[in-house]
């Protein structure tokens, strides 16, 4: 009986140029992103706005970004990441010239909340980290997706302060407009990102359909809580990315003492990521993620319980920054652990939805509940709450390949 051929392996991109331009491509899309709580005070107050309503379009922005992360994450499998990315670049240009530009409230929410959030799904970490999933050899994966995200960290540190300076020197409504032209450098750095094995735009062979991984993954119990942690990743970082700067200078902090905090917490993240990627290749994942969750929940503890000064600030940040993105190398990499790397930027795509409706609870309940209270108090206990949910349900993921019985799918699945 003839055996089956088998498909020819495309040849993979070099390590060094997928983290390289990965890498960049991060730090930039994530960078700008990580700076929108300096704009909270300068756009309420010069349009009259409350703050609720531009926690509303940030929630906008992050549940967008989760639901458009679904389909760039299918795009991306199918296609390759360079088109998306591209496409991305371009989105996020004009959403952050829309919010520049934007004089209703309806306009703001489109423009900052739909259209950047779509961009944000088109040049971040589902998208990178499929790219990641199938050049990277699988004893390197979880390092990988370490420097990458700690490359996102970086460039929290690094853009934070240059978005509060332009913000001071040229006003907001112009440095939105220089990062929008700052953000289309995403679309050379996506060349080097053009995988040999999507050459033409066909769709590769898939030994699933998507249909089939889908319902293979939501029956699966770990993804279930896979899914559940992350929700409240997206919950806590968002909340505080947002609103500490405006509780800051509620609390009669300077506005300099906010920017030096997310840059901290940015650059303690480098470090932290990268740990967790690279102690993802040696302890177990679930693990990983039960610490961060519960150690995230002391910190926040602990901040409220001591006096607030710029000091506490401070230490909060660098400690908080080492748990902050740190969750996304272990998560990603027990998916692709599991699952395969088929349908890897797909799947991430559903996890990462969960972490944006996460956010989308965190930024909106923040503003809401200011606006009502006068205070940030129940959405700081939400979280230190959740916290615990969230390292008690890692717990029990199981991390080992799944169990696959033979399936029939046609070859372009």
């Amino acid at each position: 009986m003839p055996s089956t051929p088998t498909l020819p392996t495309p040849p993979r991109l070099s390590a060094l140029q997928v983290l390289a331009c990965g890498a960049l491509i991060v730090t930039l899309s994530m960078g700008i992103r990580h700076g929108f709580g300096l704009w909270l005070q300068p756009i309420t107050q010069a349009q009259g706005w409350s703050r609720e309503t531009f926690s509303f379009a940030l929630a906008i922005q992050n549940l967008s970004w989760g639901i458009f992360g679904i389909f760039a994450g299918m795009a991306a499998d199918r296609f390759g990441a360079f088109r998306v990315l591209i496409g991305g670049a371009v989105a996020y240009a004009l959403g952050l010239a829309g919010m520049a530009l934007s004089t209703s409230s309806l306009g703001f929410a489109l423009t900052t909340g739909v259209l950047i959030g779509a961009a944000q799904a088109g040049t971040t970490y589902a998208v990178i980290y499929g790219v990641i999933g199938r050049q990277i050899p699988a004893e390197k994966r979880s390092w990988a997706m370490g420097v990458a995200a700690a490359a996102g960290s970086f460039g929290q540190f690094l853009m934070v302060p240059v978005e509060g300076w332009l913000i001071s020197s040229f006003g907001w409504q112009q440095a939105l407009l220089f990062l929008a032209g700052a953000v289309l450098l995403v679309m050379p750095l996506a060349l080097g990102l053009r995988e040999p094995g999507f050459a033409g735009g066909a769709p590769v062979h898939r030994e699933q359909t998507i249909g089939q991984a889908l319902r293979e993954a939501f029956r699966y119990r770990s993804f279930q809580l896979l899914m559940a942690g992350y929700f409240v990743c997206g919950f806590q970082v968002v909340f505080i990315g947002v609103h500490m700067p405006s509780y800051l200078k509620d609390h009669g902090l300077s506005p300099q003492v906010a920017s030096y905090a997310l840059a901290l917490i940015g650059l303690f993240n480098v470090i932290g990521t990268y740990a967790a990627g690279a102690l993802g290749q040696r302890l177990a994942k679930r693990h990983i993620l039960a610490f961060i969750y519960f150690a995230r929940a002391a910190v926040i503890a602990v901040f409220l319980i001591a006096p607030l000064s710029p000091m506490s600030v401070y230490v909060f940040s660098a400690v908080m920054g080492l748990l902050w993105l740190s969750t996304i190398p272990p998560t990603n990499a027990v998916v692709a652990q599991i699952f395969g790397v088929a349908h890897m930027s797909m799947l991430g795509g559903f996890i990462f939805f969960s972490h944006q409706i996460g956010s989308f609870l965190g930024v909106w309940l923040g503003g809401v509940l200011y606006d009502r209270t006068g205070s940030y108090d129940i959405v700081w206990y939400l979280a230190i709450a959740l916290g615990v949910f969230a390292g008690l349900v890692n717990l029990p993921v199981r991390e080992g390949p799944i169990s696959r019985a033979p399936q029939r799918v046609g070859a372009a699945a």
